[in-house]
């Protein structure tokens, strides 16, 4: 091909891809790129640095490969090299494959081995998420000291005492896969020099037996313990297996003796962990262990709010209303998974029907999930909150004052008593100072007919409903 009919058709390609992944995105990763050269059956991409150029190959570059295919029947493949400017030569040209098996760029990062059988050297790797990075990684009270201690580890070229080993722990989907791969996106950015290893458990005790199967130990842990900085994810996986925690043991030893980085992450503490040597679990409370809580409501807001805004960069028309979030993060209070999931289920949902996300369309699509981690309110909750609201006494409750000012609130609590939980009229009555169930069912009724005539007081109700609902 050409010279000027490859520019062409990287015009053509350049457009199409922004109506794909849009403007912004574009901007960031397509954009930049230029056209380097053709060479037989391959066309080079230029990136300006190492880092767009690997996010770029591993994100892009099966698309960008189709797109070239398509157009121009002699390509056969796409490969990327870094120059820094238009007219600069690159200090060592880095080949890039985008074909069938993408590899990443630099030859310092090593990332973990699929699950095939073959021979511990033969080149297979698995990519870094490029979801998870730093950047996205929203920041609550429960995952403050976890998020700070992976930075550090991840921007230090020499790991300091206090923090090696790190160890995260937390249940599942609280967002210690994100920390790992994020760690591991930074320390290459900021060492390009450091050999950074990423795998889990289940992966290394994989390689471990591949490597006695084909008496090629040597390779093995001369791949394990060479690196500078090591993250092993989902560590319990290795419980039971002697083996395995055997080698992991020696590995550990050599790296921390060698002053390189290791990062740990599990679903229990290190003392929790059944099934694993005790030599191991005191090696694995050297360093920090840092706990990644449950979430509580504003850190789900702010992983809500966040998600959102990057919907609206891949679907510009999408709009949500601030209530929704809201009631999402009020309601849904399970892990950041299925968060994000009840999230895109609205997002899909806006897009197929083309209508905004509303609160009734929250209600609708996420009955079931809002069902099932529905916080049940109590009775003595529902007292608590009409009695903060009127500035009343709690007592005056259940007492047998008739005070318009006692008397109304204690009929709203009644009546927010059967509209909010599933409790009988003689329970609510019992919980009411031991009131008869008619009783109850008169201010339950005087309620509604108020609430027909009055405003001040239905705005009450409502204002009251939505806070022990949220």
């Amino acid at each position: 091909m050409e010279h000027g009919d490859a520019e062409r058709t990287w015009d053509e390609i350049r457009t199409a891809f922004r109506g794909e992944i849009g403007e912004a995105s574009y901007r960031s990763w397509i954009g930049v790129l230029t056209l380097d050269a053709v060479e037989r059956d391959t066309v080079h991409l230029a990136a300006p640095n190492r880092f767009i150029c690997e996010r770029v190959s591993g994100r892009f570059g099966a698309r960008l490969q189709e797109m070239w295919q398509a157009r121009a029947c002699g390509v056969r493949s796409i490969g990327f090299v870094v120059r820094a400017g238009a007219d600069s030569e690159p200090s060592t040209p880095i080949q890039v494959p985008a074909a069938d098996a993408i590899v990443p760029a630099s030859p310092r990062l090593s990332l973990s081995a699929d699950d095939s059988d073959a021979p511990p050297h033969t080149p297979t790797t698995f990519k870094l998420d490029d979801r998870y990075h730093f950047d996205s990684f929203v920041v609550g009270q429960s995952n403050e000291l976890a998020n700070a201690a992976a930075r550090r580890v991840a921007e230090t070229a020499t790991p300091a005492a206090a923090f090696n080993p790190l160890f995260l722990y937390g249940g599942v989907g609280l967002g210690k896969t994100h920390l790992m791969h994020a760690i591991a996106w930074e320390a290459q950015e900021r060492h390009p020099d450091r050999r950074v290893l990423y795998l889990t458990a289940e992966k290394f005790m994989h390689r471990f037996v591949s490597a006695l199967r084909y008496k090629d130990t040597f390779a093995f842990k001369n791949e394990f313990r060479s690196v500078d900085l090591l993250l092993v994810d989902d560590f319990q996986f290795i419980a039971g297996k002697t083996s395995t925690q055997e080698e992991f043991f020696h590995t550990f030893n050599t790296l921390i003796d060698g002053n390189r980085q290791i990062v740990i992450s599990a679903d229990r503490s290190p003392n929790d962990l059944e099934g694993v040597e005790e030599r191991i679990k005191s090696r694995l409370n050297w360093g920090l262990v840092a706990d990644i809580g449950p979430t509580d409501y504003e850190l789900r807001l702010g992983i809500l709010q966040s998600k959102a805004d990057e919907a609206r960069v891949e679907v510009p028309s999408l709009k949500i209303e601030p209530k929704v979030l809201e009631f999402v993060a009020h309601r849904v209070s399970a892990n950041v998974r299925v968060l994000e999931g009840a999230l895109n289920r609205l997002v899909a949902h806006a897009s197929l029907v083309g209508r905004p996300v509303t609160l009734d369309m929250a209600h609708e699509s996420l009955g079931d999930l809002v069902r099932a981690y529905d916080r049940r309110l109590t009775i003595d909750e529902i007292q608590r909150k009409v009695a903060e609201h009127y500035n009343i006494r709690l007592s005056d409750m259940l007492s047998p004052r008739r005070a318009r000012a006692i008397a109304r609130p204690r009929q709203i609590a009644m009546f927010l008593c059967k509209e909010l939980t599933d409790k009988s009229l003689p329970e609510i009555g019992r919980k009411f100072g031991g009131r008869d169930h008619t009783t109850i069912m008169h201010g339950i009724k005087r309620v509604a007919q108020l609430a027909d005539e009055d405003a001040a007081l239905r705005e009450d109700v409502a204002v009251l409903r939505r806070s022990l609902e949220y």
